[in-house]
């Protein structure tokens, strides 16, 4: 069975080493995890961060989708049914395209950091909002994933939780998802087990 990896940026994966997970299967990603790592398939769907990441070249020797490819960039389009989704989404589901069959989501917090603020790793540099703003609405990152939950119900997706992931009654009842704990994620990888 194919697992993929498909990172959001998150608070909660910041424990996590990505290089140790590349052994184990491919890695999805967004926006800015291109400063800290290179993943298989990157994803930018704000045109800001697409144009300075295609400007940097990036996507002519590495797998970058976005919404509208910049000429001769080496950009890939967003597949036509996840056209219009966010990031993260539009990740997870290139995941599930590209037949991988258990697909953990890590980063995926949708919610606000402890003490109520903006919930990712690259706040406060460029593209991002500042340190300390209030949280993004992430509504519209729920109605993505169970669409694309719906879309690919042979697949098991696995949203791994942490101290800064919120719980979300939505996400719930889908059939195909799995909420596993951050540390038994931990596990699995540290004994190759069940994954």
């Amino acid at each position: 069975m194919s697992i993929a990896f498909v990172l959001g940026n998150g608070q909660s994966r910041s424990v996590l080493s990505l290089h140790d997970l590349k052994k184990f299967g491919s890695i999805y990603g967004c926006n800015a995890l291109v400063r800290d790592f290179v993943p298989d398939v990157l994803v930018a769907t704000d045109r800001p961060i697409a144009a300075h990441i295609e400007q940097s070249g990036y996507a002519k020797n590495n797998k970058f989708y976005t919404r509208r490819p910049g000429v001769d960039s080496g950009s890939l389009t967003i597949p036509k049914p996840y056209f219009g989704f966010s990031s993260g989404p539009v990740a997870t589901a290139l995941a599930a395209l590209d037949q991988n069959r258990r697909i953990y989501m890590l980063g995926f917090d949708l919610g606000p950091t402890e003490n109520k603020q903006f919930n990712n790793l690259y706040a406060g540099t460029e593209f991002y909002k500042e340190i300390g703003s209030n949280p993004t609405y992430t509504g519209n990152w729920v109605k993505q994933i169970q669409q694309i939950c719906r879309d690919f119900p042979d697949t098991k997706f696995i949203r791994v939780c942490g101290k800064t992931t919120a719980r979300l009654t939505e996400l719930d009842g889908i059939k195909n998802m799995e909420h596993l704990p951050l540390q038994a994620f931990v596990e699995r990888i540290n004994n190759v087990k069940d994954l």
